[in-house]
């Protein structure tokens, strides 16, 4: 039996941070997966969390914890897989240092993935943009803070992560005309900005406290503001934006969804998908095509070029433009005589004189 603590340890100490060289935000997030893991397999198996073993962490338990982060938890299925994907990660990590352990990181490994849908992104126009942008007041000092965030998210596209993660470094200009960014899977990239963004830039960085953080945005305790930080200040301005601009009322406005906005906007101003992915840092096209699905005018597009098929308008029947034409005289008869007295029912007039207008439409025809 091989203990899980000091694999564990090493792996998210070492392993990842030194020898794979990912991002801190991606030891953090593996972290909180094996925290949660831990935890659910010690209350399972009535144990400490350091008596746990790695042969503790078998199929069965792997799937019934995925099952607790979907159900238990609400997670959605895109959370549930990005849970199974730290924990491949790491029996690929002890596969290879532990030779006991190889079957059991090879059945964990084959455990699969579910199935998303692929729904439509969600994006803001341009003038829920703008009404966003214009939110923050600019008299204070978070508010001058907030407006510099949402601008330089907005038009640069960036992750929720990029933007607090940002320093003075990475604008190597002091007219803080250019911005450099450091993306997923380690991407760089290098991203004008314009004139209003880089005043909004200038506003915060001449009132910014001192900190000892290098970060540009800080939170008001003058730490390094967070991802979740960012997002409540987003979801208060989102508030202020739609008392202005009703239609943002009923969307769910995400740090992403400026990612997303600034996406389509970039499409429609450009017709160009490359260069959207250009712009986002995606390392494949492929990641870019979902805003072509959600563009309404490439539709459009599609729909004009092609145009509509010529249908010749459709005709009844002998038998159905017989009794149409019968049904026809038959109205008009009754309505002349519905003042002159006493008659038989329209009813009973329909059945006895069927046959006859029957008779006088095939003449007519």
């Amino acid at each position: 039996m091989t203990a899980l603590a000091p694999h564990l340890s090493t792996y998210l100490r070492e392993h990842l941070p030194r020898e794979r060289a990912v991002s801190p935000h991606t030891v953090k997030t593996y972290a909180n997966c094996f925290v949660l893991l831990v935890q659910f397999a010690a209350d399972r198996l009535k144990r400490r969390p350091t008596d746990l073993e790695i042969e503790d962490l078998g199929t069965d338990m792997i799937m019934a914890f995925l099952d607790h982060v979907e159900n238990g938890r609400g997670s959605c299925v895109r959370t549930r897989n990005g849970r199974l994907a730290a924990i491949r990660s790491f029996f690929r990590y002890i596969e290879y240092r532990i030779p006991a352990c190889l079957d059991q990181a090879l059945r964990v490994r084959s455990i699969p993935t579910k199935k998303t849908d692929k729904a439509l992104i969600d994006y803001l126009d341009r003038a829920e943009i703008k009404a966003l942008l214009d939110a923050p007041d600019p008299r204070t000092r978070l508010g001058t803070r907030d407006r510099a965030m949402l601008h330089l998210a907005y038009a640069g596209g960036l992750r929720v992560s990029e933007l607090v993660t940002l320093q003075l470094r990475d604008f190597p200009d002091r007219s803080l005309s250019t911005v450099h960014i450091m993306g997923k899977g380690r991407r760089e990239r290098v991203l004008p900005l314009w004139k209003e963004t880089q005043f909004a830039l200038r506003a915060w960085l001449a009132i910014r406290p001192d900190a000892q953080a290098a970060e540009i945005f800080l939170n008001a305790k003058g730490q390094p503001m967070t991802r979740d930080g960012f997002a409540f200040r987003l979801a208060e301005h989102v508030k202020a934006a739609a008392e202005k601009q009703p239609s943002i009322f009923g969307k769910r406005v995400t740090p992403h969804v400026l990612r997303h906005s600034c996406a389509m906007h970039t499409l429609a101003a450009t017709g160009d998908i490359r260069k959207v992915a250009l712009w986002l840092g995606h390392a494949s096209i492929q990641s870019t095509e979902t805003y072509l699905r959600a563009d309404p005018e490439e539709k459009l597009q599609i729909l004009a070029a092609h145009g509509a098929p010529a249908i010749r308008p459709g005709r009844l029947s002998r038998k159905a433009t017989i009794y149409y034409q019968c049904f026809r005289k038959y109205v008009q008869e009754v309505m002349s005589k519905f003042d002159t007295g006493p008659h038989r029912s329209p009813k009973r007039q329909w059945r006895s004189r069927q046959q006859s207008f029957a008779f006088e439409a095939a003449v007519d025809a």
